[in-house]
């Protein structure tokens, strides 16, 4: 299993070390960052380093209300979202790929919860984040 390049307590991630650990990836969480500031205003994101992960992850949130996960890899990030199962019909009804719906409804149960996790190396990657941000800025 791979583990995310972020893993010393001491070294905080700032621009130069997520450059160094994403390298070509590191334009498209510029893009995200960008599309953050433009659409999402209102949100607000904290790095932190999490002793049970051994790693340090970006926390996505409007408000108290936690919109995703960050985690950083060599030459990517990926971004996970969380959603209960009354969220099934608002997901498999959504733009999302047919890969993140099966993930989703296959996927493995964190206690009332489950996870959709995409990959993301290219700015196009970046488009079921944006779609998942969507549908969680409309769940209630």
């Amino acid at each position: 299993m791979e583990k995310p390049c972020l893993n010393d307590p001491a070294v905080f991630p700032d621009d130069s070390v997520l450059q160094r650990c994403l390298g070509q990836a590191n334009s498209s969480w510029d893009e995200l960052i960008r599309f953050l500031e433009a659409h999402h205003p209102d949100f607000s994101g904290e790095w932190r380093y999490y002793t049970d992960g051994k790693s340090w992850l970006y926390k996505l949130t409007k408000k108290k209300k936690t919109i995703c996960w960050i985690s950083v890899y060599e030459q990517k990030f990926k971004t996970t979202f969380y959603f209960p199962d009354r969220a099934t019909e608002m997901i498999v009804n959504s733009a999302l790929a047919k890969e993140y719906m099966d993930q989703f409804i296959d996927g493995k149960k964190y206690g009332k919860i489950k996870g959709i996790t995409v990959e993301i190396q290219e700015p196009r990657d970046l488009q079921a984040t944006k779609t998942l941000i969507e549908l969680k800025k409309m769940f209630k």
